[in-house]
């Protein structure tokens, strides 16, 4: 890489040392393409034998254009020495046929690299934006380069130097680039000088300056070194030079492409109406025309995607809810469990706030330990889900029932006073008067409840103890009845209350 560097010095030195004898430049100038196609084709032979796959295929194919390159430069070597009065940098026949061939191999084999992961969506945006760059080059050669003996053949090569440009550039933003980004980085170089080249003295039939010369130079050398860089990062980290990249989600080149023949056409403006204008009119609304293909295969694009995020939300808000569900619920009755039961009687006593009331019932099967005993858990589990059942009818909407573990059960009435947590413990110690089925068998659940009805300074743990104090007295009393449980100035007691239809009157010291 040095040599090639202080080589390609060498040869802007002598050029500039010959300045106004253009003959000699144009011989000086052939005289050093060789040994840059040579390097050329050498290190992209050497970095093909350590690939595999397609990024060997693609090495092969540059190793193919250094050599296409070397045999038309060197042709074009004798041609420059035997002939007389030229001030050009074209090549000829032999030369631009070789030229040619190479060039195109080189952009096919850019462009059809794979690029895996891509839907066919984005392999058609891929190449809306090459059609909208290789326009943007097509409208800058018309207006600036196209001369009127030789327009096609000056618009192709235009085009053409800026699709090879756009290609090396997608190549580096597909994330699965042949090459390390700095190679890649040579070739975008070698492409923009190419067409400063052009840009410097256009269609030139006379002698050019040293500086034009050696501008068309420069390409050789940045085209030469890259393979050479990327061969000696392959000799020592395959991973950095041939590992995958991040792809870019989003593309600027379309847009740059806009600006540029939008600029284009305000410099031909001043002009008038003629040819230029025209083409370079009709190239920018071409271009306008793929921007918004892409951008509308961009809208649908997000669509889907915002569709695919909706339904994936949808369904994280409902493996959530199952969660929420699974843990503040009971699994076998359905039921709140004793963490959701603590959770709602906090928030029903802060928001209550002693404006208004709030009860509790602990209630507690009377002989479920029998049940299991006699005929079995799976008895003892049928009980437990229809005296689930039995509370969730008892109950008025807006209530919670819980399960509180084992066969203890609770209930929070809102908004609900003592008159109305007895009427609700009559209605459950009917519902609970009904046997429940079990394989044939009639298993009946008695059940002792214990009421207890917010006060002022009340919280949750002494809410419950004072219910589940309640549900004790009840079940000394005789079992199969209500308590509720009342705070006297002095001292704790509970006092008698009226049991439901049907349910004797008991007393609770």
């Amino acid at each position: 890489m040095i040599a090639a560097v202080l080589w390609m010095l060498t040869g802007c030195v002598v050029l500039f040392a010959l300045s106004g004898h253009a003959n000699a430049q144009v011989r000086t100038f052939w005289i050093f393409q060789p040994p840059l196609d040579m390097l050329l084709a050498y290190s992209s032979w050497q970095v093909a034998r350590r690939a595999t796959g397609a990024l060997r295929r693609f090495w092969l194919v540059l190793a193919l254009v250094g050599a296409l390159v070397t045999v038309g430069d060197t042709v074009q070597v004798g041609v420059a020495l035997a002939g007389k009065g030229q001030w050009s940098t074209s090549g000829g026949i032999m030369q631009t046929i070789c030229f040619t061939v190479a060039l195109v191999a080189l952009i096919v084999a850019m462009l059809a690299h794979p690029m895996p992961g891509r839907t066919r969506r984005e392999q058609v945006a891929f190449w809306l934006d090459s059609a909208t760059v290789l326009v943007a080059g097509a409208v800058v050669t018309w207006c600036f380069l196209a001369g009127p003996d030789d327009v096609l053949n000056t618009m192709v090569t235009g085009a053409v130097v800026l699709t090879a440009g756009f290609a090396a550039v997608k190549l580096v933003l597909s994330g699965n680039a042949p090459m390390h980004k700095a190679v890649a980085g040579t070739l975008v170089a070698s492409a923009a000088l190419n067409a400063i080249g052009i840009f410097v003295s256009p269609g030139a039939d006379g002698p050019m300056p040293a500086h034009v010369y050696a501008v068309r130079l420069l390409p050789s050398l940045l085209v030469a070194i890259g393979p050479r860089l990327q061969e000696l990062l392959a000799r020592f980290d395959e991973n950095a030079a041939f590992g995958a990249r991040r792809r870019k989600s989003y593309s600027l080149l379309p847009y740059g492409s806009i600006a540029v023949a939008f600029a284009a056409v305000l410099t031909v403006i001043p002009e008038g109406p003629h040819a230029r204008l025209w083409g370079a009119v009709t190239g920018l609304g071409l271009i306008f025309a793929l921007v918004v293909c892409r951008q509308l295969s961009a809208f649908h694009d997000n669509k889907r995607l915002i569709d695919q995020l909706d339904a994936t939300l949808a369904d994280l808000r409902e493996h959530e809810a199952r969660l929420r569900h699974q843990a503040q619920s009971d699994g076998l009755t359905g039921l709140a469990n004793r963490t959701c039961f603590h959770e709602e009687v906090a928030a029903e006593l802060a928001a209550a706030n002693g404006s208004r009331p709030t009860s509790v019932m602990i209630i507690d099967l009377d002989g479920f330990k029998a049940v299991n005993d006699t005929l079995g858990h799976a008895a003892g589990d049928t009980l437990l889900a229809g005296v689930a059942d039995r509370l969730r009818v008892a109950v008025r909407t807006g209530d919670l029932v819980a399960r509180l573990g084992g066969d203890e059960f609770a209930v929070l009435l809102r908004d609900c006073g003592t008159s109305g947590a007895s009427q609700t413990a009559d209605r459950i110690l009917d519902e609970l008067a009904s046997p429940i089925a079990y394989e044939g068998q009639a298993v009946r659940a008695h059940a002792s409840i214990g009421i207890a009805c917010a006060e002022s300074g009340d919280d949750t743990s002494s809410l419950l103890r004072s219910a589940d104090l309640a549900m004790y007295a009840a079940k000394h009393a005789g079992k199969g009845s209500w308590k509720c449980y009342d705070r006297p100035d002095r001292a704790l007691r509970v006092h008698p209350v009226a049991a439901g239809p049907g349910h004797a009157r008991r007393n609770a010291d």
